[in-house]
């Protein structure tokens, strides 16, 4: 099955699918997904080719003749790019390779004289890596995006020549470490040794920072969700964070964490994380693991959810299988549907009451008071309430209790200051000498 669209400027691609004979609109919605891919990298669909097989073929997972009618669409469309919608083996990239290798128009047409072209071959994830490579701004992102492409790439390099030199430019060739990629794989292994080192460095600093957060005891809170749910409008809504918020596929990369002072006096951090998306890399999940830790950390997640997206059900999903996989399944967490007022109808999550499931628009303000509400509700329940008698002579230990807990009386008495407050755990064990109760 082939569908044509147009294309302006961009490096001309078509999207390659392998669908059950019975159809698949999971299949579908993925293809759809890939074609966003596309555009975010900077790139446009000029067709795109399903194959209708029960399972892949080995050799070029489409099989033979699909792979023979592939370059025929690629010689007569000029297309440059043929990006599957899996991951491919290293062999089958090999195979389709030397069956699109140097495409020419078909004889007698009316500009047959064109230069023959290399029609390269990409899949899914050589996509996302590639757009993760765009999008990386800090030096530890650039590390780890450049650790995922050796580790992905470096089975693939047989064969493929000075395809993937930096040179070549273009989808599926750029990225920090592209030059990297034309040394043998002794070279290759020990740069990703190099890289892995620099960012076990970089982890040690993360954890620094992670436990002078812990002593402060302040409460973090992670925003996490699929790719383009809105953490980041959501985030400068609340904070005035100033992060970039961009109608495309993983536009933040860097997870920016902001302090948020809610109305009860009681500070916590807002983290925006790094977006999920089906089949994410295994290579880039370990990448990035020091900063998707952020989310397995903390002491609340938000699922944000899409609620205007079709596929939001299934985007649910992987947000709540890939959170798991991280760890952060202990976490409490609070569903959030966004974009509501463009949604169609209310979303429901499986085992979540309706009641549970807060509804806004991080675009519009739509639904900020309830949540801000509810994130003040979780603060005080991580409190205990406790009551302290203060000593007169220790009346500075009342600034800490203003500090760190949330105030319910004050009686001055003979004996000293009785107290009743909501506490940290932390200001628990630091008070624990004068609590009474």
């Amino acid at each position: 099955m082939l569908h044509e669209t147009q294309t302006t400027g961009y490096p001309s691609a078509v999207l390659v699918a392998l669908f059950d004979k019975g159809g698949s609109p999971e299949g579908e919605a993925s293809l759809l997904e890939l074609e966003r891919l596309l555009e975010t990298a900077g790139g446009q669909v000029k067709a795109k080719m399903v194959q209708h097989k029960d399972s892949a073929d080995r050799a070029t997972y489409i099989g033979s003749g699909k792979a023979e009618e592939l370059r025929d669409l690629c010689r007569n469309e000029e297309i440059q790019l043929a990006i599957f919608d899996c991951e491919l083996a290293p062999s089958q990239i090999r195979n389709l390779e030397k069956i699109l290798a140097e495409v020419t128009k078909s004889e007698g047409e009316e500009d047959g004289e064109s230069e023959p072209h290399s029609v390269r071959v990409i899949d899914r994830s050589m996509l996302i890596l590639d757009i993760f490579a765009l999008h990386a701004h800090s030096g530890e992102g650039k590390l780890q995006v450049e650790l995922a492409q050796l580790k992905y790439t470096a089975p693939r390099l047989t064969g493929r020549g000075t395809e993937m030199s930096r040179l070549a430019g273009g989808i599926g060739t750029r990225g920090p470490g592209e030059s990297k990629l034309e040394m043998d794989r002794r070279k290759l292994r020990e740069r990703a040794a190099i890289l892995e080192a620099q960012i076990v460095e970089l982890q040690k600093n993360r954890d620094t920072q992670r436990k002078q957060r812990d002593r402060s005891d302040i409460m973090q809170v992670a925003i996490a969700g699929y790719t383009n749910a809105g953490k980041s409008t959501l985030l400068n809504r609340l904070t005035g964070a100033g992060v970039l918020a961009e109608d495309k596929l993983f536009a933040t990369l860097d997870p920016t964490t902001r302090k948020f002072a809610l109305p009860n006096g009681i500070d916590i951090l807002l983290t925006d994380t790094v977006g999920f998306i089906r089949n994410l890399p295994h290579h880039l999940i370990k990448a990035f693991r020091s900063t998707l830790e952020e989310v397995a950390l903390a002491d609340l997640i938000i699922i944000l959810a899409d609620a205007s997206d079709p596929e939001v059900q299934a985007q649910l999903e992987v947000t709540r299988e890939l959170i798991t996989e991280l760890g952060g399944d202990e976490a409490s967490i609070l569903y959030v549907m966004n974009k509501c007022d463009a949604a169609h109808g209310d979303v429901f999550v499986e085992g979540i009451a309706n009641s549970e499931i807060l509804r806004i628009s991080a675009k519009t303000g739509m639904g900020e008071e309830e949540l801000i509400a509810r994130l003040v509700r979780y603060s005080e329940e991580r409190k205990g309430r406790a009551t302290l008698l203060i000593p007169n002579d220790k009346q500075h230990l009342l600034n800490q209790i203003y500090r760190d807990g949330s105030v319910l009386s004050t009686d001055y008495t003979d004996e000293g200051i009785r107290v009743e407050a909501n506490l940290s755990p932390r200001a628990m064990g630091v008070l624990r000498e004068w609590v009474v109760r």
